[in-house]
């Protein structure tokens, strides 16, 4: 028989083991990389745009678990038999490279990338690697797939086909100041996706009959400058690009109150909660979760081009009616019908 002093050290034994044993198997779990273009610049409050913060933004953190959720319905419980690794770079394009070769070396499974640019910097190190996308543009347009029903290579995911949703943003601006002839669009030259998002917004200005004047900005200094210039050249309202100005989005709104220029944000309710007047945007967790369920069903084995490119089907109206009222606009009840939310 085993004496009772030795059987207790056997159980100290044991449990020194099984921590060891425990990051063993932590370490073991497929990885899934996330590489997020957008997570700080959608950040609202005290958050800089252009600098990184630890851990996941707080505007990302419903898309985060509604891609969570999309994992779990396939099987995979992060910590049990996934591991999860979320990266953000916000405007600092330079980090993709680098992070997409580190989860290369550590033989990433599946990498969730937020745009383009992530999906072009992760081929051009591998295109063996399962990528998951979801960008704003038409993914056949920018080259990441051959087509949507057959994407083909290693690619696949969701697009929201933002740049499309201009011409909309476009004509409800219009329809909140009906007497506006003259309108502008703000977005920062440093995004890839400047130049093609500008004759995409002007070709909607030309097809609703209004004049439109692209102006951009990077930093603080040039937003003063750019609001300067819409001053002067009367801008009736103004339509932001999808880009990060190296301020808080409350900071930003403050700006476009004091210049009394009703905005349009191509982005989720994160604008007009922070004073914003209008968003409008196809729902980010809706496309998470489609790509959470695409990562799953490749960590079962199915191939990325056989899974058809999804676009969105949710879309956000949100109106800040406490910003309007300082504006002096009333608000169209026609468009208020419209509006998923009221912020008041």
């Amino acid at each position: 028989m085993i004496e009772r002093r030795e059987f207790i050290a056997g159980l100290g034994g044991a449990a020194a083991a099984w921590p060891l044993a425990a990051r063993a198997q932590q370490r073991a779990l497929p990885l899934v990389g996330i590489v997020d273009m957008a997570g700080n610049y959608v950040a609202g409050g005290p958050l800089i745009p252009n600098e990184l913060v630890e851990g996941v933004p707080p505007t990302r953190q419903p898309a985060l678990s509604a891609f969570r959720r999309g994992l779990n319905e396939t099987g995979y419980i992060e910590g049990r038999n996934v591991a999860i690794e979320y990266h953000t770079v916000g405007m600092q394009f330079d980090r993709v490279s680098g992070l997409a070769a580190d989860l290369l070396r550590r033989r990433v499974a599946v990498i969730f990338a937020i745009g383009p640019l992530v999906v072009r910097e992760i081929r051009a190190q591998s295109m063996t690697i399962p990528i998951v996308f979801f960008v704003g543009e038409d993914p056949v347009k920018e080259g990441l797939v051959a087509s949507l029903n057959r994407p083909g290579g290693n690619t696949t995911g969701t697009t929201n086909f933002t740049n499309q949703l201009f011409a909309k943003r476009l004509q409800l601006l219009g329809e909140v100041v009906p007497k506006a002839k003259v309108f502008a669009f703000l977005v920062n030259p440093n995004n890839p996706n400047a130049e093609p998002d500008a004759k995409d917004v002007q070709a909607a200005a030309t097809a609703l009959g209004v004049e439109l004047r692209v102006l951009t900005a990077r930093n603080e200094a040039e937003l003063e400058v750019a609001f300067a210039a819409m001053d002067e050249q009367r801008i009736g309202g103004l339509l932001f690009g999808l880009a990060a100005f190296g301020v808080g989005l409350e900071k930003l709104a403050a700006l476009a109150a004091r210049h009394a220029i009703p905005t349009m944000w191509p982005l989720d309710r994160a604008w007009p909660a922070a004073g914003g007047l209008m968003s409008y945007e196809a729902s980010t967790p809706e496309a998470w979760h489609i790509g959470g369920t695409y990562v799953g069903r490749i960590l079962k084995g199915e191939k990325p081009a056989d899974l058809p490119v999804q676009g969105s089907t949710e879309f956000e109206f949100i109106i800040n009616l406490k910003t309007a009222k300082a504006l002096g606009l009333e608000i169209p009840p026609g468009v208020l019908a419209l509006a998923d939310e009221v912020i008041e």
